[in-house]
């Protein structure tokens, strides 16, 4: 809630071109400014209009990675060339998360002195923003557009798609697993060494002892994660900021029909999705079902043939089609997946990296729809989408999810209140251990 009374902070905002985390922190921008608070936004090139479209007075990064435009050819990270999901994340590390981390703390604390700054609003992976905000002294609120990438008590490490060990043999896999993230993370403590000694600051004896913030604001349902026993103090659950992205249209209606709609979706940014969507296709078309494909920024314009019962639409927005939907076939990016559950629309996930395995553990986990290998054969993903419409569960509990998100609230005005929070309390860091 607007409070007029509240002092008004000046906020530095990170950003970075990386598909789904772009509308969350547009919209708590907006919700900020809204408030009175002077934000200023630094973020790839791509992203400026946008951050100053919501409020914030914006520029670009200097020395960092920085993103032109939103086009495939432009992507820091071809992860659909990697052989496996932790190489992908290995890449992104390289690329952006932690190689650069240097670079991004520069720029940083660049802009911190440029202007009186009270407080930086950082991205759960941009570790040099981290590193900037201990260098500066400033209190540091990390926005993380969906699960938590440190797993919290007791939950199984990110990345893999496990859900939470029941047995001896899982709670040993996880070990294993867990290990060999931080592994791959200790690969780039020199890195993230020589960004702190740049600032003065002390050397880590691991990468993600820098994982620190006064507050990490998780933008997703805690109903959606996995059952924890207690938070620890510095985090929160926000719930979903389901903003739209900025080039989505209004769609045309959804006509009437007797089938049921199933609707398809896979990723704002390229993964090489063409061949799933294909097989999706080629479901669809044996099934007495109807289907309406959105494409996206990634596939927009992109050449396809589509059965007599499919639409195909670029930039259609999911709000417009969700209310005439049976189900979703997706990704399982946190944007998409979590706006079908919050319509009560069960959904499949053929998840291809980044958090989709994670999204899709929970989906299972709930029993709120299937996943399948981004491999999966038309005659696969047929078997599911008959499931999903003829198995009453999936609709019922989709729809009982629905109410528990709506029942939680939240979104972007509770993350500007819990930003507002950090602005009036003592100022105490803590960190996020692993």
């Amino acid at each position: 809630m607007r409070n007029d009374d509240f002092p008004k902070a000046r906020i530095l905002v990170l950003g970075w071109e990386g598909g789904g985390n772009v509308p969350p922190i547009l919209a708590v921008i907006r919700a900020l400014a809204a408030r009175g608070h002077d934000l200023r936004f630094i973020g790839d090139d791509c992203l400026l209009a946008e951050a100053r479209g919501a409020g914030a007075r914006a520029q670009a990064w200097r020395r960092a990675p920085n993103r032109p435009d939103r086009s495939a050819s432009s992507c820091f990270v071809r992860e659909w060339e990697q052989p496996d999901a932790l190489a992908g994340v290995r890449a992104w590390a390289r690329t952006i998360f932690l190689g650069p981390a240097e670079l991004y703390a520069m720029d940083v604390v660049d802009a911190a002195r440029e202007e009186p700054t009270d407080l930086v609003i950082g991205a759960d992976l941009l570790f040099g923003g981290m590193i900037a905000a201990e260098a500066l002294g400033l209190p540091l609120a990390l926005l993380s557009p969906n699960v938590s990438i440190v797993p919290q008590p007791g939950h199984p490490p990110f990345g893999p798609g496990f859900t939470p060990a029941t047995n001896e043999a899982e709670r040993q896999r996880d070990r294993e697993a867990g290990a060999m993230v931080e592994q791959m993370f200790d690969g780039f403590l020199p890195q993230i060494n020589a960004a702190r000694a740049r600032f003065g600051l002390s050397p880590l004896p691991r990468t993600l002892d820098q994982f620190r913030a006064d507050r990490l604001l998780l933008a997703t349902s805690g109903a959606f994660d996995f059952p924890v026993s207690r938070l620890p103090d510095h985090v929160r659950y926000v719930g979903p900021i389901l903003e739209q992205p900025s080039w989505v249209s209004r769609s045309t209606p959804v006509a009437p029909g007797d089938r049921p709609l199933a609707l398809v979706s896979f990723s704002t940014t390229y993964q090489k999705q063409e061949a799933a969507l294909e097989a999706t296709l080629d479901a669809l078309a044996t099934l007495s079902m109807r289907g309406i494909v959105t494409l996206g920024k990634a596939l927009a314009g992109h050449e396809m043939t589509a059965p007599p019962n499919v639409e195909i639409r670029d930039g259609a927005s999911h709000d417009d089609i969700l209310p005439h939907a049976a189900c979703v076939v997706t990704h399982g990016g946190h944007g998409t997946t979590l706006r079908a559950l919050a319509a009560g629309v069960p959904v499949l996930v053929l998840p291809m990296g980044r958090d989709q395995n994670d999204n899709a553990a929970r989906v299972d986990y709930h029993r709120l729809g299937l996943r399948l290998p981004p491999t999966a054969s038309a005659e696969e993903i047929a078997r599911a989408l008959r499931r999903l419409v003829e198995e009453p569960h999936f609709v019922r509990n989709a729809k009982r999810f629905a109410q528990t998100i709506a029942a939680e609230g939240g979104g972007a005005e509770r993350c500007a209140d819990e930003i507002e929070g950090l602005i009036r309390a003592p100022f105490l860091r803590h960190a996020v251990g692993m």
